[in-house]
């Protein structure tokens, strides 16, 4: 690309190593424990609601929710909205595979709905729609995901056209990220979320 400028490099340099930020790894660190050897080994909201409980996993899906927002909001306002669209993916790549974190980083999800609120907040909250549904109906928070990314091309067609090669790369990473999940789901192995609790406190 001849008309790439160094403003454009730089917004989307900066919004890789944004997504680098792991809130899930510092909270655990902190504590003297390793997320990626803790329950699922994921570095997500969902892991460290398990790992750490409610207050850290309201942090971490805060903070990446926030670093997503941010990156986009950064590439727009130095570069434009074509480098906007590129730092959504450079800050989502740069939470699943971080460099600061040997490439090892979460699933995605919290920091693709980051960046889509920071895009189109019509598109962000679709999906939200999309992946609560299937979450409420299904009690699953991988099934929730899986079908937000499985959608999500479909709905960049229609409501954000040219992001949709960007948002297929997003939903198709998504996808190979969750595939243990998938195929605990097709073994009826994976675990269901919790909305309340039984008189003995214990799983229904």
């Amino acid at each position: 690309m001849s008309n790439v400028s160094f403003e454009f490099v730089l917004v989307v340099v900066i919004a890789y190593f944004l997504g680098n930020i792991s809130p899930s790894t510092i909270q655990a660190r902190m504590r003297g424990l390793d997320i990626k050897k803790e329950g699922s080994g994921n570095a997500g909201t969902t892991n460290t609601l398990r790992v750490l409980g409610p207050k850290a996993a309201l942090i971490t899906l805060v903070v990446d929710i926030g670093k997503g927002v941010l990156a986009v909001c950064i590439g727009a306002a130095f570069a434009g909205r074509q480098a906007a669209m590129f730092c959504a993916l450079a800050a989502f790549l740069g939470h699943v595979w971080p460099l600061l974190l040997k490439f090892k980083g979460g699933k995605g999800v919290a920091v693709a709905f980051g960046v889509l609120l920071g895009l189109n907040w019509k598109l962000a909250l679709l999906m939200l729609l999309i992946v609560v549904l299937a979450v409420v109906i299904t009690r699953y928070v991988s099934f929730g995901s899986i079908m937000g990314a499985i959608s999500f091309p479909f709905a960049c067609y229609f409501l954000e056209p040219d992001f949709l090669y960007i948002g297929i790369i997003m939903a198709l990473i998504v996808l190979i990220k969750h595939r243990s999940n998938l195929s605990r789901l097709i073994h009826g192995e994976e675990d269901k979320i919790r909305f309340n609790r039984n008189k003995k406190g214990e799983k229904e």
